[in-house]
């Protein structure tokens, strides 16, 4: 579904020219493509925002958009206009805007120029249970990652030499033409990505690029109350970076094994005991399972099936501290499925003593109250 130019800029439809320029610059910062090259939906947003203020920003296009909407940028549609194949040539406002503030918006003021190389981030998978997470655990981490050569202590060898193509600024510039001026943006070197610098000859052992494929064993600690699909980020665990660059970090993601008695809901733990019809009557005190051990509950006389019982500070603590869970047992009564003739006798009996009618026929008798 196509989406109105005004609301893509968010603007109101009497906004003025000003207005939609100033829209349009505010969200050519956010979505650029330079400044957010890991959001693989930034760059179809920016293609959006610059068709949208193409036409926003043409009074005869805009006039033909509000009479007629979006099929007057349809193939034969009054005045030839194809949405999708816009001119930006006619629409230059004689603004020019260097890109290289919004790096330092989003970047806290960082000095353009070379930039030191960053090892690539890591993800570790790792499963818990629900004792693990009740507790907290620290767990040993076997990881495959990069890095430094030994050979060339990361350098990627020898024979250091300023770079030809940026001169050492680690950066080159490009020119953008969009519908209001020509944007100039900032990129890492192709030549040397960034590090302002090439080596003529490189290492043997790594090929230059100053990291290899090693193992190491990292310590995690997994604070209690964390939840299925949770991340714990371990800043600097990730891969090695050459010529003293930033490691990159380690993201474990976390899933919580099922368990065969308990199901979790928040902080709380959920338990189904059976007790039979004697328990129930004449109530009874029974041993159940909590996190790590067992606690008795106390049955009263005349309990129902799917009684709820609440045990405090038995179920799991808060990621953040200061609370822990409850554990909810829910008692179910259990019919026995076979019996023995003594069994059967001392039910008949105890049939007969109720004398009473079969429970279900009280239904009857509620709906004749109603009636």
């Amino acid at each position: 579904m196509v989406k109105d130019y005004y609301e893509t800029l968010g603007v109101e439809r009497s906004a003025t020219r000003d207005e939609i320029k100033k829209a349009y610059k505010q969200l050519a910062k956010r979505f650029h493509p330079d400044v957010n090259k890991h959001d693989s939906g930034a760059e179809q947003k920016f293609k959006e925002i610059n068709e949208a203020a193409s036409v926003l920003g043409d009074e005869k296009k805009r006039a033909d958009y509000d009479r007629i909407g979006h099929g007057a940028f349809t193939q034969g549609a009054r005045g030839g206009y194809q949405q999708g194949g816009f001119d930006f040539s006619g629409f230059d406002f004689g603004s020019e805007m260097d890109f290289g503030d919004i790096f330092d918006m989003f970047f806290g003021g960082r000095r353009r120029g070379k930039s030191r190389p960053r090892g690539e981030d890591l993800r570790h998978d790792l499963s818990l249970t629900l004792e693990e997470v009740a507790t907290g655990s620290r767990s040993a981490l076997k990881i495959r990652k990069r890095e430094l050569c030994k050979r060339c202590e990361g350098r990627g060898g020898t024979g250091v030499e300023t770079c030809r193509t940026c001169h050492g600024q680690g950066i080159v510039r490009e020119a953008r033409r969009t519908p209001f001026g020509i944007f100039q943006s900032t990129a890492a070197c192709p030549q040397c990505h960034g590090a302002g610098e090439t080596i003529s000859h490189l290492c043997k052992e790594c090929d230059g690029t100053g990291t290899g494929i090693g193992s190491s064993e990292i310590q995690v600690d997994i604070p209690a109350g964390v939840e299925d699909g949770m991340q714990l980020r371990v800043t600097g665990a990730g891969d090695a970076a050459p010529r003293n660059g930033t490691r990159g970090d380690l993201y474990v993601f976390i899933t919580i094994k099922e368990h065969p008695l308990f199901k979790r809901q928040g902080n709380d733990i959920l338990l189904e005991a059976p007790i039979s019809f004697p328990q129930a009557a004449f109530g009874d005190s029974i041993e159940v399972p909590i996190l790590g051990g067992s606690a008795l509950l106390k049955i009263p006389a005349g309990t129902q099936s799917h009684t709820v019982f609440r045990l405090r500070g038995k179920g799991v603590p808060a990621l953040r501290g200061g609370s822990v869970g409850d554990e909810l047992v829910t008692v179910v009564i259990e019919t026995p499925k076979k019996l023995t003739r003594s069994q059967e006798k001392a039910l008949k009996e105890y049939e007969t003593a109720m004398n009473e009618q079969p429970p279900y026929k009280k239904l009857f008798g509620k709906l004749k109250e109603y009636l």
